[in-house]
């Protein structure tokens, strides 16, 4: 493989759902391991490459997208690898979720953009989908009813809030069931309601014993 992957959770081959999680710029694949295992999920893999140099691209997800090749290109290659690394052990598309925060969330949502099918889920964190505005978003495939989380700040730094709700619409059009909650105030980090909301998608997977509630002291920011 071109990156690291990094692993913790369920085995693959005893998991009955599986992230792949990616990193925002200067983060690391272990700070997303720690994530998902703050969400307290059981019968759940975690699998988080790691980019080169701890930046899947180099400018904005805003830039122009050849201002950021051919690092994109080798990004979206990766995110590739880890999925083949996680259905080649026997689970479906529709037990994988897609997962990112940041610069690995908008990475997240353009993978699943481009290879529109239907996964378990797909997630991202204060993220949208990557290109300039007025970037085409003539993609192929389906979503085919793919449940996505898209949650971001009105205020958000990096990410313009018409960004989002672009994103938003582009996700239904390729046939997500999309929930988008934007948080008024907050910044760019991971908030308890996220948390939740990925604890329960991860649980509508991987079945928890009764009594069972996702943590929601975790979060990246």
């Amino acid at each position: 493989m071109s990156a690291a992957i990094l692993s913790s959770g369920a085995s693959l081959h005893r998991a009955k759902a599986a992230v792949v999680m990616l990193h925002g710029r200067g983060a690391s694949a272990e700070n997303m391991l720690a994530f998902g295992q703050s969400l307290g999920v059981s019968g759940v893999a975690y699998v988080a490459p790691q980019a080169p140099g701890s930046s899947w691209y180099p400018l904005s997800f805003l830039a122009p997208l050849d201002e950021n090749e051919p690092a994109l290109s080798r990004a979206l290659a990766i995110v590739d690898e880890a999925v083949a690394h996680v259905t080649g052990s026997g689970l479906s598309m529709g037990q994988l979720v897609l997962l990112g925060f940041s610069q690995g969330g908008c990475l997240a949502l353009e993978f699943g953009a481009r290879h529109a099918r239907r996964y378990g889920g797909l997630v991202g964190l204060s993220a949208g989908l990557i290109g300039p505005p007025g970037t085409p978003r003539q993609y192929a495939g389906s979503l085919s009813g793919t449940p996505v989380f898209v949650g971001c700040s009105d205020i958000d730094s990096h990410i313009p809030l018409a960004r989002v709700h672009e994103t938003t619409q582009v996700l239904r059009d390729l046939g997500g069931t999309v929930t988008e909650r934007i948080y008024p105030n907050f910044g760019h980090a991971i908030n308890a309601d996220e948390i939740q909301h990925v604890g329960q998608l991860l649980a509508a997977l991987a079945p928890q014993p009764a009594g069972w509630r996702n943590r929601t002291n975790g979060g990246i920011g």
